[in-house]
């Protein structure tokens, strides 16, 4: 028996990268968001209850993360969909990021903070000035990246999670060059 190479460890490959802008409704997005919804279950179905996460994931129309106003950007390596996000309009020039996620199998390599940078310039590439996202208090490695890459916490970073609920952020936008 062979040992699996050990993903986690492997460098991100620029040349094996490819930054996709898909509809939600495309089969290359399904996978990650299925893995999302287990996730989300995991962590907070105690909380919200299970099968939470998919009426989540649900709650908001598809349209909402097209052209123009919105965009999914899927990461795929070697053709495999390995990290996902997306964002729709939150008001006249607040982008609202949501679904920001990488394959259990391809954490820890980078692939999340190359997917913010891309859905941030293609954000201000479509006029948006500022971001505006949340996550969960049971996700305490999506707040440590979220404050790693400039991103304002809107709650007090000393206060319990559990007790604030959903954590918001914020961040202004470089303008397009």
């Amino acid at each position: 028996m062979t040992a699996e190479p050990d993903l986690k460890r492997r460098p991100l490959d620029p040349a094996a990268l490819a930054v996709l802008n898909l509809p939600m409704h495309d089969p290359r997005v399904r996978p990650l968001l299925d893995e999302l919804a287990v996730e989300y279950d995991s962590r907070y179905g105690d909380r919200l209850g299970r099968g939470a996460a998919a009426e989540e994931l649900n709650r908001y129309p598809a349209e909402e993360f097209a052209e123009p106003g919105g965009a999914l950007l899927m990461i795929q390596e070697n053709g495999e969909s390995v990290a996902g996000g997306a964002f729709r309009q939150y008001d006249a020039g607040t982008a609202e990021f949501k679904r920001i996620w990488t394959h259990s199998a391809h954490r820890r390599r980078g692939l999340a903070r190359l997917l913010l940078a891309e859905l941030e310039a293609l954000a201000a590439r479509r006029g948006y000035q500022r971001v505006y996202l949340t996550t969960g208090p049971r996700q305490p490695e999506a707040r440590h990246l979220y404050l790693s890459t400039g991103y304002e916490p809107q709650f007090d970073l000393h206060q319990d999670p559990e007790t604030i609920g959903s954590l918001a952020f914020t961040k202004d936008l470089q303008a397009p060059r």
